[in-house]
């Protein structure tokens, strides 16, 4: 074992015990029992495994846990700001019935969250298109994607609305 990781998670500071080959999903979900983060394929390739790390979306079976230290980390259990209420991207997402196994549906929203700083996010209104190309990252095998793109683009409009990031 190395020393303690610093480590930001969802607003809190956490000192993490962990080998340094560690990747971040295993921290996550191991050492922190945050199982909203999915591990798919292990290969980068799914997306399901999406988090933010200091605003910027990225798949955490691809990033160690040390890559991580002193970082801001966000997983989909920090997006609500009360248990009680949703996050506006899952809102849109239960709207537009953006899911259906719900397996992929942490991680596209967490890129979706994350796609609110982009440039083409302050358009009017958000280019489907665009959010087409911006989600190619992260894979669904259910549900075709029509529902997804609607979600995401009115979960940007809404956070833009209330002004968040």
């Amino acid at each position: 074992m190395s020393g303690p990781v610093p480590l930001q998670v969802n607003g809190q500071w956490h000192a993490l015990q962990l080998e340094p080959q560690t990747l971040l999903i295993d921290g996550l979900r191991d050492a922190l029992g945050l199982r909203g983060t999915h591990q798919g394929c292990d290969t980068a390739q799914c997306g399901a495994c999406t988090v933010q790390l200091d605003g910027q979306a990225v798949k955490s079976c691809n990033v160690l846990v040390l890559q991580a230290q002193g970082r801001a980390v966000r997983t989909v259990e920090g997006l609500a700001a009360t248990p009680d209420q949703l996050h506006p991207m899952q809102q849109a997402f239960s709207k537009h019935h953006a899911l259906q196994c719900g397996f992929c549906t942490p991680g596209f929203l967490m890129r979706a969250v994350a796609l609110a700083d982009a440039p083409q996010a302050a358009q009017e209104p958000i280019d489907p298109q665009w959010v087409r190309h911006a989600i190619g990252g992260n894979l669904c095998r259910c549900t075709g994607y029509e529902g997804i793109v609607q979600a995401i683009c009115e979960g940007l409009t809404e956070m833009r609305k209330a002004g968040m990031p």
